[in-house]
C-alpha cells in the first residue's frame, strides 16, 4: 500500500513539475511565436523545449554571422544558405536532446508552415510549397549524418563547418536556380512564379551539388 502510495506521488509531483516547465515556456514571447504543431510539441516535450531555446539563441547569433559566408550562397529560401540553417541548427539541438525529439520538432515546424501557406503568411520573405518543405526534412536528416561523425559536446565553430563542409561536399539539398537566381525546372527553364501564385505543389528542382 505504500509503495503504490509513493508511487502515485512520485506521478504527481513529476506531473506538477512538468505543468510548471511548461507554464514557465508558455508565459514566453517566443511561444507565442510559434505555431500550433510547434506548441503541441512543447507541450509534449517541455524539458526538451527548455533546452533547445537556450541553445537557440546561441545559434541565431551565430548564424547572422554566416550570411555572407563565401563557401555558401544569398538565399535564405531554397538556397545554400537556407540548407545551412537547417543542418547547424538541427545539429546544434541534437547536443542537448535525443535526436528523434529534434526531428519530430522539424516535422512540426514543416507542419506550421504548411498552415502559413494556407493563410497565406510568408516565412523568409517567400510562401512555403511542398518542394521547400522536402529539402528543409532532407536537410535536417542530413545534420545527423554529421553529428554521427562528431563528439556530442562541440563548439558552434565547429559545428558550422562541418556543416558547410557537408555542403561543399554535395550532400545537402537545396533548390536549383539559374545565374539570375530565379527557380528553374531540372530541364533549366524558367518558372514563372505568377502562374504558381497560392499553389502548393511547384515544380521546382530538388538538387544536390
Amino acid at each position: 500500500m505504500k509503495s503504490s502510495t509513493r508511487l502515485s506521488f512520485s506521478k504527481l509531483l513529476s506531473g506538477c513539475i512538468i505543468l510548471i516547465v511548461f507554464v514557465v515556456f508558455a508565459s514566453c514571447s517566443d511561444f507565442k511565436q510559434l505555431g500550433k504543431n510547434e506548441k503541441k510539441w512543447v507541450y509534449k516535450h517541455p524539458f526538451a523545449a527548455l533546452k533547445i531555446k537556450k541553445v537557440k539563441k546561441g545559434c541565431d547569433a551565430f548564424y547572422a554571422g554566416m550570411k555572407n559566408n563565401p563557401d555558401l550562397d544569398t538565399y535564405e529560401n531554397g538556397g545554400k544558405l537556407d540548407a545551412y540553417r537547417h543542418m547547424f541548427y538541427t545539429l546544434m539541438f541534437t547536443t542537448k536532446v535525443k535526436e528523434r525529439k529534434v526531428i519530430s520538432l522539424g516535422i512540426a515546424h514543416e507542419k506550421d508552415n504548411y498552415l502559413m501557406f494556407l493563410k497565406n503568411q510568408k516565412e523568409e520573405k517567400e510562401l512555403a510549397d511542398s518542394i521547400s518543405c522536402e529539402m528543409d526534412l532532407l536537410n535536417n536528416m542530413e545534420a545527423l549524418n554529421v553529428i554521427q561523425k562528431m563528439q556530442r559536446e562541440i563548439s558552434f565553430e565547429k559545428a558550422s563547418q562541418a556543416c558547410v563542409n557537408h555542403i561543399k561536399t554535395g550532400y545537402a539539398y537545396f533548390i536549383k536556380r539559374n545565374e539570375k537566381g530565379n527557380y528553374v525546372r531540372c530541364d533549366g527553364s524558367i518558372i514563372n512564379m505568377k502562374e504558381y501564385a497560392g499553389k502548393w505543389d511547384i515544380p521546382k528542382c530538388l538538387i544536390q551539388k
